[in-house]
């Protein structure tokens, strides 16, 4: 008899094993996977814990079944079954073994211990310990006018994404309950599970605090963050399995188990067999930068802001920024965090604003490491802004207010390279002779529309351009240039220096000196004692009369370019030996717009010459041997032949328009040593 009893409810358990392995096989692998992770680990590994600590989801309905009255179990909970006859047929996948004790009934039936059936679509049993556990799909709310029912699932979808299952993903915001590795949905009359799935603040509460009536929990605080995707997942499972409604007998979980239940999960997450991956991923929205205002584009790793009407520098956080034009703005002020969401920033044009020194924060700058250019002109600036990156190569602070530098203005740019301080009310009364020292690598300083009477003293030794026109300079002494050894290029234009001012010290030793420009001041004579490595000599606008004899002699390697144009040159003011040094090197001359009446002597022997201009003078002719050399006669000495020929004329471009040729009286050897006439231009011409 026991053992016809034994048999008995072995059949029992098989039917109800194959009624669940049949309900499942009709379902996507979604349903089995809930089936695995939620019914079967825990059955095998929990279990001593209370039954309302388990979840099991239900599969979505596969076929019609009839169903059986309502009946109760275990005075509290009612469920809806389905009949078992003629459901099986196929060998489960699960792998329960009946227990001895803790049998349940339903419906007549025998149970055993951690059974697993289905009475009815969307509802899923569980036999624990003797008593009934029944779980329904939550359906997350919809917030759409219209919804339906998809074939074979249990949950109301909105009707213009019924077509395609997969478009219908939850914002990541909206998202409150999670059961395994999707989001999960229930009947909207199951207000009983609703109202422990609204919001995800509720989810994560539940995991800390007891469990109140089934029918409404309440939140008793708030304030934790989202966790990473898994950690919800779990606790999805979890806040189901304290959500057992019915059970209102039961004792609430407690902190502990639910840390003990966590740890298991998470051992069961390396559970191969039932390690499937969602069907459903839910994107994780990227964190998006603050927008550029109106007016602002981006490009690469420049973001560009001009005249965008910003009265403030605008909240960026990109550490890939690299450059920042701000250019044309209103903008008066710099605070000491305008920079800090952009730490890597190289390049920074702030030019044609309103700030003020007061406006700039003393650690406005400070965080910005590889800061190399920074572009301020245009601005209401006193002072050089402090506590300026070392990395600094390049600062631009033109046409501002700058009235002083003291010898800490500069401290720490040891590595700038140029500093443009042009337009500004700087003098050698507020400029401490101390300001360049820092400056270790300096090369090009622009210090021009200043009000400076004479050279600035302290220049640095490493300095290679100097800028100062439009001064005030009245003299060039003789120490003004005692340090800057590399001096390449001095412009001296636009100032009132006359010859004798100019000491005879001042810069003849030089020796990397190659361009000067002294145009626009108020000399009446090429002056003496030039660098003798000088290539560049610009004198244009002056009130020259005379070339000095020998006055390029001493040069080495030679006069190259020779600008002489709008002055007061006549014939008398030429010497034969005036360009005497510069034969055998000069390239340029420009002898335009002065009182010339005849082409100068000495231009033939020029044999490198390839531009000259005497346009705008008072000549009347040209003979044939002042512009290139007498045609050679084939009685000359052969061996001179060789000679002439690489000493040929490279004469390119002459001009001599307005002045008062006749052209038809022109000899047609004139021009014989030019290789294109077109190159040669005489027209227009004055008349009496």
């Amino acid at each position: 008899m026991q053992a016809t009893s034994l048999v008995y409810c072995f059949l029992l358990v098989s039917l109800c094993i194959d009624f669940s392995q049949n309900e499942t096989s009709a379902h996507p692998r979604r349903q089995r996977r809930r089936m695995r992770n939620r019914g079967l680990r825990k059955s095998s590994s929990v279990g001593h814990r209370p039954p309302q600590q388990l979840s099991i989801n239900p599969p979505a309905p596969a076929a019609a079944v009839p169903s059986i009255p309502l009946i109760n179990i275990d005075d509290g909970v009612m469920g809806v079954f389905d009949s078992l006859v003629g459901l099986g047929g196929q060998e489960s996948s699960y792998s329960i073994l009946p227990g001895k004790k803790g049998h349940c009934t339903a419906n007549g039936m025998i149970m055993y211990d951690k059974a697993v059936w289905s009475p009815k679509p969307c509802i899923t049993c569980l036999c624990s310990n003797g008593e009934v556990i029944c779980d329904t799909t939550m359906c997350h709310p919809l917030k759409c006018p219209q919804t339906i029912i998809p074939a074979g699932e249990c949950c109301p979808v909105c009707s213009d994404a019924a077509s395609s299952l997969d478009s219908s993903i939850i914002p990541l915001d909206d998202i409150s309950e999670f059961s395994g590795d999707f989001p999960e949905s229930t009947d909207l009359n199951n207000t009983s599970v609703l109202s422990s799935a609204h919001t995800q603040t509720e989810n994560d509460e539940l995991l800390k605090d007891e469990l109140l009536e089934a029918e409404v929990v309440e939140m008793k605080e708030k304030g934790r963050h989202k966790k990473d995707e898994k950690k919800r997942k779990r606790k999805g499972k979890k806040n189901r399995q304290k959500h057992k409604a019915h059970h209102r007998d039961k004792k609430p979980i407690t902190k502990n188990r639910a840390a003990e239940e966590e740890i298991l999960d998470e051992s069961d997450e390396d559970d191969g067999p039932f390690r499937m991956p969602s069907h459903f991923p839910i994107p994780v929205p990227p964190i998006e930068p603050p927008p550029l205002p109106s007016g602002c584009s981006t490009s690469d790793s420049t973001v560009s802001c001009i005249n965008a009407k910003l009265t403030q520098i605008p909240p960026i956080s990109d550490p890939d920024l690299t450059s920042l034009d701000l250019t044309g703005n209103s903008i008066t002020t710099i605070s000491d965090e305008a920079f800090n969401g952009i730490p890597n920033l190289e390049w920074i044009d702030l030019s044609k604003n309103n700030i003020t020194s007061s406006g700039i924060g003393p650690q406005a700058f400070k965080l910005l490491k590889k800061l190399k250019r920074l572009y301020l002109d245009g601005n209401m600036l006193a002072h050089i802004p402090s506590g300026l990156p070392s990395a600094l190569e390049e600062i631009k602070i033109n046409d501002n207010h700058l009235h002083a530098i003291d010898e800490d203005g500069l401290q720490g740019l040891k590595n700038l390279v140029t500093l443009e301080l042009e337009g500004n009310k700087l003098s050698e009364a507020n400029v401490s002779p101390l300001a360049f020292y820092p400056l270790k690598s300096l090369s090009y300083l622009r210090l021009g529309r200043n009000k400076f009477r004479i050279i600035p003293q302290g220049l640095p030794v490493t300095l290679e351009e100097l800028y100062l026109e439009n001064n005030q300079i009245e003299e060039v002494s003789e120490i003004c240039f005692n340090h800057t050894r590399n001096i390449n290029v001095i412009v001296l234009k636009h100032n009132k220096l006359e010859e004798h001012r100019i000491a005879p010290l001042a810069w003849i030793n030089q020796e990397n000196l190659e361009s000067i420009d002294l145009s626009f001041n108020k000399l009446y004579h090429v002056p003496s004692y030039l660098p003798k490595s000088l290539l560049h000599l610009v004198l244009i606008g002056n009130q020259i009369e005379r070339i000095p004899g020998y006055v390029f002699g001493h040069m080495k390697p030679g006069l190259e370019y020779l600008y002489l144009s709008f002055n007061k040159l006549t014939d008398d003011g030429i010497d034969p030996v005036s360009f005497f040094g510069a034969y055998h090197s000069l390239r340029e001359l420009f002898l335009d717009h002065n009182d010339l009446k005849s082409v100068p002597f000495g231009i033939d022997e020029m044999r490198k010459l390839r531009f000259l201009r005497l346009n705008n003078n008072k000549i009347r002719t040209v003979p044939p041997e002042r512009i290139c050399r007498a045609h050679i006669s084939d009685d000359d000495v052969h061996g001179n032949s060789e000679e002439e020929e690489n000493e040929e004329s490279h004469l390119e471009h002459v001009h001599l328009e307005n002045n008062y040729i006749n052209t038809r009286q022109l000899s047609s050897h004139a021009f014989s040593c030019i290789r294109s006439y077109c190159s040669v231009i005489l027209k227009p011409q004055k008349t009496k």
